[in-house]
Parts: structure tokens; sequence; C-alpha cells
């Protein structure tokens, strides 16, 4: 938001005072971030309770006498902006601030946080455990707000229904376990894997998210069932395959449970280690084909969004060089470009019972940061980014590389290592032939990563000689006509003549590789129209069949 807007913001929050969704503090010099994080999870609670967009803790107002009294609190722009993933990391789901807004008031430096309402279905929490707010006091969430706010979505969720007939026979024992050990991790601050083997089942569960006051649902099948109770989903598979194509073809499918099963997908894939080495130097850097946890990141993605009413699987499709991940059901909410930013705060899940307790077994280990998660550790690793396929209204297609596309690319990111993630992402689009925003490509020209002209852009010079793949950027830049110029008189002034396939043999090989073939042959046209308009060589043969000779 602009000065020009924050400013009757603040005088319309005041004007109204604190209220369930509005809290306001002096906060001088600093203030507990664990107090933050539990206003954080209480207004984004009673937001979701009463339709309200977003609640807002706001720094910088005395509360005794509603006055703007100003903040140091955080005055670095860096470090105020870090506060969004300290919430991030203890907030469960892991969702943050939609945006930290300063506003600067005639009376002091006033912080306005905008906290988004919790999603539809799922109650947020910090360090564990619900917030809530009694008017203008801090308290704890009651069962009654968790059910009211649980219950917006059961009845449209497929994975939150009862499966009546379920018992606790129908549960694999091997699941169970590690459910109870992932569960422990996750809460390893405050709770001791003892403790947790030694709830009763039917408590684990519940505390788990899995059930419904002890009821097995079919998310509890789906990650916890046992191989032979998958019968009490049917019509609907729950299943995911493996397929490998390519020289050698092969497939297997997968069923409950799904904790465990993920797992024994992954060991399918053909990971081998795979050696970069930069120009110029010894020592290869080696990499795995495949990063295990950017694997089941997005595995664990295609099981929580899958549309199972659709009654398909989740297919993972290994070729080659990349893995080809396919899930039922459109992209849910939103756009995969705003979650890589990691700006995007999903509203709304398609089963947010199920991605709940996948979160509670850390499975997903973030919701909503999990697309940025694996596009960064691809950068890491000096790998093309994944792509997203949304071609087909009801089907999402994710595709992970498991191989260099441009070796300038993977050189480049070797060697600069601090590059925002929004460069990678554009150089990305370079290395792999695919449109770039004008905006993108007047900031990497700005920045000297790349050189030529819409749309046939390639690394520049600068970044190629800090990379030492001056060899690549010349093949990409090529040279300039007075050179594919003279190549053509000098051919023709020692063969006498030559046929047009023969002047092609001679340039297109030493032609731009950023350039078609189509684009390749024109030029080669353009260079001996040009030549034979100056008097430098002309046809001898037809106009269909030329024969290029010196001009007398």
């Amino acid at each position: 938001m602009e000065q020009a807007e924050l400013s009757p913001l603040l005088s319309g929050l005041i004007a109204t005072w604190e209220n369930e969704v509005v809290e306001f503090k002096q906060a001088g010099n600093d203030y507990s971030t664990d107090d933050i994080g539990k206003y954080f999870s209480a207004l984004a609670n009673e937001a979701n309770l009463r339709g309200a967009e977003s609640g807002w803790l706001v720094f910088g107002v005395n509360n005794k006498v509603r006055a703007v009294v100003g903040t140091d609190y955080r005055p670095q722009e860096e470090r105020l902006q870090s506060l969004k993933m300290q919430i991030a990391e203890n907030a469960e789901p892991r969702i943050t601030f939609r945006d930290i807004h300063e506003l600067h008031h005639a009376d002091g430096r006033v912080l306005l946080f905008q906290i988004p309402a919790a999603p539809r279905g799922i109650p947020i929490a910090w360090k564990g455990h619900y917030f809530a707010r009694a008017g203008e006091s801090l308290t704890s969430l009651g069962l009654d707000k968790q059910d009211e706010i649980r219950r917006q979505t059961l009845a449209m969720d497929w994975t939150a229904q009862v499966v009546t007939a379920a018992t606790l026979d129908d549960l694999d024992d091997t699941a169970v376990r590690k459910a109870r050990e992932s569960f422990a991790k996750k809460y390893a601050n405050r709770i001791t894997l003892e403790e947790v083997m030694g709830w009763p089942l039917p408590t684990f569960l519940d505390r788990a998210r899995l059930t419904q006051g002890g009821q097995i649902t079919r998310a509890t099948l789906l990650l916890l069932g046992n191989a032979e109770s998958a019968y009490r989903l049917s019509p609907h598979p729950a299943q995911m395959t493996w397929s490998l194509e390519g020289p050698e073809r092969a497939y297997e499918h997968f069923g409950l449970p799904f904790l465990l099963k993920t797992t024994e997908l992954y060991q399918r894939v053909r990971n081998i280690q795979l050696r970069i080495l930069p120009q110029n130097e010894l020592v290869p850097v080696e990499v795995p084909k495949y990063d295990q946890r950017i694997v089941l990141e997005a595995l664990h993605n295609c099981i929580a969004h899958q549309d199972y009413t659709r009654n398909g699987r989740v297919v993972v499709t290994e070729q080659p060089d990349r893995l080809i991940f396919t899930n039922e059901g459109g992209f849910y909410d939103g756009q995969p470009d705003e979650y890589i930013q990691g700006t995007k705060i999903p509203r709304r899940y398609r089963n947010p019972f199920l991605a709940q307790a996948m979160a509670e077994l850390n499975m997903i280990d973030t919701m909503g940061y999990g697309i940025r998660d694996m596009y960064a550790g691809q950068a890491r690793r000096y790998f093309p980014m994944p792509d997203y396929d949304l071609s087909e209204p009801n089907a999402v297609k994710m595709t992970i590389y498991g191989g260099v596309v441009d070796i300038a690319y993977s050189r480049l990111l070797i060697q600069k290592t601090d590059l925002p993630l929004a460069d990678v992402l554009a150089l990305d689009r370079v290395q792999k032939k695919l449109p770039l925003p004008d905006e993108a490509a007047a900031r990497l020209r700005k920045a000297g990563l790349i050189e030529g002209r819409k749309p046939n852009y390639f690394v520049s010079a600068t970044v190629a000689a800090a990379t030492s793949s001056v060899a690549d950027y010349l093949r990409t830049r090529g040279q300039d006509d007075a050179f594919y110029a003279k190549l053509i008189t000098d051919y023709l002034e020692v063969k006498g003549e030559a046929s047009r396939a023969e002047i092609n043999k001679l340039l297109l090989g030493k032609l731009s590789d950023a350039l078609t073939e189509e684009q390749k042959d024109n030029k080669v046209a353009n260079l001996l129209t040009k030549l034979r308009r100056a008097g430098r060589i002309q046809n001898t043969g037809s106009r269909g069949q030329p024969v290029w000779k010196l001009a007398e």
C-alpha cells in the first residue's frame, strides 16, 4: 500500500479500536517474537470466523490514550521483513503476514502487520497451540471455535469423510509407528518421542488431525491404511504409479499406506551422481541426478492436492533426463508463478483435512512455500527450474529436470551463487528458449547477464567471462556480417564457384546458436543478396538453382 492509503487505514482502525481482529501495541524498541506469533494465530483465526479478509496487529499506537506515539521496532528494513520467515517457521500450517506496512506518520513511525484470515477449514496454530480473542484479550482457541473452522469444508472435502466401517485394524502398524515418529520430530521442542509412543492410538490419531472424534476418515486410510483396506475407498483408486520411459520400459503401482509408499516409489527412480565440469577447471562439481527432498515434496504435493473424486491415480513418469509428476484436478488456488517468490498465501485447499494431517506428519514442510523450495533447491544444484504444465483443465503436470539443458547456465550458477531467485528463473527461461517478459529482459540486460534481441536472448560476454564459458558465448553470439561476407568471397576466390548448398555448408555451422534453422537460412540468403547488390558476386545459374561466382 502507498503512504496515502495507509494513513486513512490507520485512522479507520483507531476509530473502531481494538476488537477480535485488531490489536494495538506501543512496542517501543523491541517486542517478543513469540507474543507476535500468538497474536498472529489469534487474529488469523478470528478473521476467518468473522469473514474478514485480514486481521491487523499495529505497532506504534498507545492503547491507553489511543494516539500514535511511534515505534523503533526493527528499524532496519531487512530485519523487519525477516520476521515473515520467523512467523512462517512456527505457524501451522506454515503461512505468514500478507504484508508488513510501514507508515511515516507525523507523530512517529507506525507498523501495520496485515495478517491473512486462516484458510477455510484450517485453524492456525503457533508452536502447536491455537489462539483466539475474547474481545481485546488473547486466549486459547476453544474446541467449539476449532470445530466451527474445520466444519467449513468438511461437507465438501472428500478426504474428511468418515469411513464408518473402518476400524483400527485397518491401519498398517509400520505406518502408524512412522507417523508417531514424524509427529514427535515435528514437535520435538515440546514433546518427546517416548510420550508420543505412549499415547493410546485413538488419542494419537486425533492429535495428529487424522480422525474425527475417534472415527477413521479417508485421510486416515490414505496415509496409514494397510494394503488390504484399500477396498474401503472404492471406487476411488488409492494408488500411485511409477512409469519408466526410454530405451527401457517398466512400471509399478504403489497403494496404501502413502506415508510409506512415497519413499518406496522414490527408490525406483534411477538416481545416479552427475558431474558438472566448470570450464578450465580440473575438479568437477558432483550432484545427484535428483534430490530426494525435492522429489518427495513434489510427490507429497500431488497426494495433498489430488482430486480423488475423479477416480484417477498420481503418476510419476521417469524419462532419461527428467521426472514428470501428474495429478488429477486443476491447480486449485492461484497460479504456480505466484508461489515461486514465496509471497502467495493459499486461502483454500482442495483437501484441507488431508493437507493438515500431512503437515502434522511432516510430509508437507510448507504449505504455500513448497513450490519456492523446489525451485530454490534446483538452483542450488545448478539444474534447470521445474516447469508446470496446466494445459489440461483437470490435471497438473510438473517436470523436475535431472540433467543440464545449457552448460553455460549451470556454470553461471556455480560461479554466481548470490543471484536472486527472480534472475535465476529468468535465466532459466533464456536457456530453455522460452519467451522472456520484457521487464525481466530489461533487468537482466541492465545487470549485464544477457545479450541479443527479442526473442533470441543469450548469456552475455561479461557472464561468459566470469563463468569461463567464452567459447559458449561466442558460439551463441556469432560474428558480424563482414566476417561471413569475407568467408563467402574467400571461398569463391579459391573454388571459383559454389551452389547454395555449398554456401550453406560453409556458413550454417558458424552462425549464432541462438538462431533457429529457418532464421539461419534467411540470414544466408540476405548475405548473398547484399553481396550481389554491392556488385561483389553474381549468379551465373538460374533463380531456382543458383551458381555463385565472384563478379568480374
